[in-house]
């Protein structure tokens, strides 16, 4: 019995493509990636492939915002908290950066599975 391949950086959330309940299981994923207000949108709950679009830019935006943060982290806080707090800070930064480009690809990988890209393995 062989099990359906999945790419590195596929959500361990989502079922692998061609599974039973797999779009199911990519929605709520997407879902969980956006704002809890695109619940409500029924065009999102009934179309997987908008779905991951909005989710796809809202992930992106979060991502860009995350590295203006960091860019102007040190000089935006230099006088009103000393230099351990802008530290921490930026770390903060930096692991919601690494954070995101993960979620940014994994976004990506089930986008492209909603829209029928089949992954293979390469040997």
């Amino acid at each position: 019995m062989s099990t359906a391949y999945v790419p590195p950086g596929w959500p361990e959330r989502v079922r692998p493509p061609g599974t039973p309940d797999w779009e199911q299981s990519a929605l709520a994923y997407l879902f969980d990636c956006c704002p809890a207000d695109f619940r409500a949108y029924r065009v999102l709950r009934n179309h997987p492939v908008v779905l991951a679009q909005f989710a796809s830019r809202f992930v992106d935006g979060q991502y860009h915002s995350v590295q203006e943060g960091l860019a102007e982290v040190r000089t935006s806080l230099r006088d009103f908290v000393g230099a351990p707090v802008i530290e921490a800070a930026a770390q903060a930064w930096l692991e919601q950066s690494a954070q995101l480009t993960r979620t940014r690809r994994a976004v990506t990988l089930v986008s492209d599975a909603l829209r029928g890209r089949v992954f293979v393995q390469k040997l």
